[in-house]
């Protein structure tokens, strides 16, 4: 008789977890008395598999596997409609299963199930951490600021002097630009945070919050929540005399929780909550193969859609139109190395890794670290927008942020007390604090597209712009800019590129065909279809002509 244990059926993207991917042909369907089969197959062996071991399978996305294909179904015809380059449909959401068994016997269990014939995959994930590596020196740890004991001042000072990532480019990414354009504070965009803890009742986080939104943000972990708090600080600090102010200050954040979901499922529930052209941060990342054991800090941590259920989580929300923004991490790994190719052994067969540019992407932005301007705050740490040296790099990155000396909420090394809802650092650092730039300066981009009636950018084209506007990397001694995490923002150029060439389809004149509006830096027109070309019936040039259709 195998003994009882008693385990959670929620996941937690801080404890490892073993996950499987059924065989679709099976149609399991995991119920309270046990799992069954929609398809008639015999489950009696696997239901025996798991008892065993003491062990329960969940629906890993939380919702039973034909609510959750229902849920996908809906946007078949949307892919189909506008497809996304060099992506697959994420049909294979409710094959994916979490088995709740003791730690102990996870490795074992996952040998077992992948050896069952009605099993396509079977591996356990490594705990999820928020990307708070080392630096130069693996004994050195990141995010570990302590707060002053002394008392604050009666009023909170005004720090916004100290946010460098706020400047002019090419040292800052420009945001008071962007603040003299409507929209351009990220009004009308929300934004979900994926992480472990936040303090929303700080007293420069009281606009234009939404709280946690699915799941419970930690109570017992301190680092977690100034964490973030710093995090939230960064992309949306409130605008008033005190403290700091976010990029996007009129965007709405909120948070979904890592502490009682697994990683997939906050995303998916993320997701949810939100619409196309908001915006998805994941602030995690997770022990790649390249982890020494033991453990030596975060050393050989990597992006987690390299796992097939957070890739298929990240598809989601990138295929109903919403921008997912991941943090590459804090691994010093570059993601080129043929390793990341390598298949583990309980990975679907049809795996194929999605740091080669060449395989089926997530579709998210990948964000590494790049170093501040020499002397920000007294210190130096490499030529401005030269890689850090703990971020991660590769074809796979697409932009980069301040990695170092980031100032912003929580911690309370710049201001203290006793009271952590006026905590403030200025040594918020890792691609935890670049993310939130690139976050923030894509928000402020979303609101002024919004402002101006132009379809927001969706994940795949914003990773485009990303790219392509920006103030370029720069080599560091042994770190050359060939070790690629692409460009910081420049919202004085991100902000008229995307408003270049948005066009919106739709029945304009009654006719029951479909015409394109275009606008662009010259007028608007509609379009439509004469035999083989394109006529302009409309035209509102600003002084030219449409032409050349």
């Amino acid at each position: 008789m195998p003994q009882v244990i008693h385990i959670s059926s929620q996941g937690r993207g801080n404890s490892p977890e073993l996950v499987i991917l059924a065989k679709r042909e099976a149609g399991l369907r995991a119920r309270s008395a046990g799992v069954a089969s929609a398809a008639g197959a015999d489950t009696t062996s696997l239901s025996s598999l798991l008892s065993s071991h003491g062990a329960v399978m969940h629906p890993l996305f939380g919702l039973s596997e034909d609510r959750i294909q229902a849920h996908v179904e809906a946007f078949i015809e949307p892919l189909q409609r506008d497809a996304i380059p060099n992506t697959q449909p994420v049909l294979d959401l409710p094959l994916f299963y979490r088995i709740a068994a003791a730690e102990d016997q996870l490795d074992r269990l996952a040998s077992e199930l992948l050896a069952h014939d009605l099993i396509e995959a079977a591996y356990v994930k490594p705990a999820g951490a928020p990307p708070t590596a080392a630096g130069a020196q693996l004994s050195q740890r990141m995010n570990d600021m302590q707060p002053d004991v002394g008392d604050p001042p009666a009023v909170t000072p005004n720090f916004v002097a100290s946010q460098g990532y706020l400047a002019a480019t090419p040292g800052g990414i420009d945001a008071p630009f962007a603040w003299t354009v409507p929209g351009g504070g990220g009004s009308g965009v929300k934004i979900i945070d994926c992480e472990w803890g936040w303090r929303f009742t700080h007293e420069d986080l009281l606009q234009n919050q939404g709280g946690v939104v699915a799941g419970t943000s930690t109570t017992a972990r301190q680092r977690d929540i100034d964490h973030g708090t710093a995090v939230i600080g960064v992309i949306s600090g409130d605008r008033n005399p005190i403290g700091i102010t976010g990029i996007a200050p009129d965007a709405t954040i909120s948070a979904s929780s890592f502490d009682d979901q697994s990683s997939p499922q906050a995303i998916k529930a993320a997701a949810d909550k939100l619409s196309a052209g908001d915006i998805i941060l994941l602030e995690i990342h997770r022990p790649g193969p390249n982890t020494p054991n033991p453990p030596q800090g975060q050393l050989g941590f990597i992006a987690i859609e390299w796992w097939p259920d957070d890739f298929a989580a990240i598809r989601y929300a990138v295929l109903k139109g919403i921008i997912v923004v991941e943090a590459a991490g804090n691994g010093f790994q570059n993601l080129d190395d043929p390793i990341y190719s390598t298949r583990p052994a309980g990975f679907p067969v049809n795996w194929t890794n999605p740091f080669n540019t060449s395989n089926p992407s997530s579709g998210a932005v990948v964000v590494g670290a790049g170093a501040p301007p020499p002397g920000t705050h007294g210190r130096d740490h490499g030529p401005d927008r030269s890689r850090l040296d703990f971020s991660n790099y590769g074809a796979r990155v697409d932009g980069q942020g301040w990695g170092e000396e980031v100032t912003t909420t929580g911690y309370g090394d710049l201001q203290g007390g006793s009271n952590q809802d006026l905590w403030y650092t200025n040594r918020f650092n890792g691609t935890s604090s670049a993310s939130p730039v690139v976050v923030g300066a894509l928000a402020a981009t979303q609101g002024v597209l919004r402002a101006r009636g132009h379809r927001r950018l969706n994940s795949a084209s914003a990773r485009l712009l990303v790219r392509a506007c920006g103030s370029p990397q720069q080599d560091a001694p042994g770190r050359p800019a060939s070790q690629r995490i692409g460009t910081r923002p420049n919202l004085r150029e991100l902000i008229p590129e995307a408003a270049r060439y948005q066009s919106l389809s739709a029945d304009y004149d009654g006719d029951r065909r479909a015409e394109i509006l275009i606008t662009s830096p010259w007028g608007m027109g509609i379009l439509e279809q004469a035999g083989s070309s394109m006529g302009a019936p409309t035209m509102a040039p600003n002084g030219t002509r449409f032409g050349g259709w």
